[in-house]
């Protein structure tokens, strides 16, 4: 059985002399694993595509539940990210937390609007890495079931609490006299809770419509980063070497 779909490459692996195995998140079927056959080849019309992240209109051949790539067509091949070694690492970090939280099979169309435009944002708008970053991570927890409690402190119930700050592991903001529990609670400054909120909350469309001042956005970051990776579980190689790259800032 054929099927038609729109998806990226979130990872490939080369496979025997020519091939790559690819793990594609689609518009329809959510995480796939496809081999492209004969794609390493210069000659391939399956090379542009059967590449990471390049977001192309795909076939695929179904059988057995295991998936081939028929043909392909690219549609976004973000240039200035794959030029830019910071851009390609964060990227690349995009996709492995996309991997590592879509589900075989299981159709996910925010989660593949999301990281798209996180992408579209490095390549073409002039935001800053940093919040680019702190927006995909803690919206992608927003998607996946992970949407922490940011409209009041969770013990008092204040709007508003008295030099907030965030709980990494219960997802909840809080006052600092206030004891939410064991685990690291990180302060949110300089307009911090104000741009979580947005995040959290917002209009989609308008995701990276926000500014902050580097202290601001250096406090974002560490919450965002720190909420994800506490929910998950687990580090990233891509963002260790993304951080690498940044002189470990």
């Amino acid at each position: 059985m054929h099927i038609t779909t729109q998806g990226l490459v979130l990872r490939e692996v080369s496979y025997k002399e020519s091939d790559k195995i690819l793990t594609v998140l689609t518009a329809e079927g959510g995480k796939r694993t496809v081999k492209a056959r004969g794609c390493r080849r210069k000659s391939s019309p399956l090379a542009a595509a059967a590449q990471l992240l390049v977001y192309s209109d795909m076939t695929l051949f179904e059988y057995r539940d295991r998936f081939t790539l028929s043909e392909a067509e690219s549609i976004r091949q973000f240039w200035h990210v794959k030029s830019d070694v910071e851009l390609l690492a964060l990227g690349s970090y995009f996709a492995e937390v996309m991997e590592a939280v879509a589900v075989e099979g299981r159709p996910d169309p925010p989660a593949l609007s999301l990281i798209l435009n996180c992408l579209h944002a490095l390549d073409k708008l002039d935001r800053p890495q940093a919040l680019v970053k702190a927006a995909f991570e803690l919206r992608l927890m927003c998607l996946e079931g992970y949407e922490p409690l940011a409209d009041a402190c969770a013990v008092c119930g204040v709007p508003e609490p008295e030099r907030p700050r965030f709980h990494l592991a219960e997802g909840v903001l809080h006052c600092a006299a206030c004891q939410v529990g064991e685990g690291e609670d990180v302060p949110l400054e300089g307009g911090a809770l104000a741009a979580l909120r947005h995040i959290v909350y917002g209009d989609p469309k308008r995701l990276f419509s926000f500014r902050l001042d580097p202290a601001g956005l250096a406090c974002l970051g560490r919450v965002c980063e720190g909420f994800l990776l506490t929910q998950l579980d687990r580090g990233f190689s891509t963002l260790d070497f993304y951080k690498q790259l940044q002189g470990g800032l």
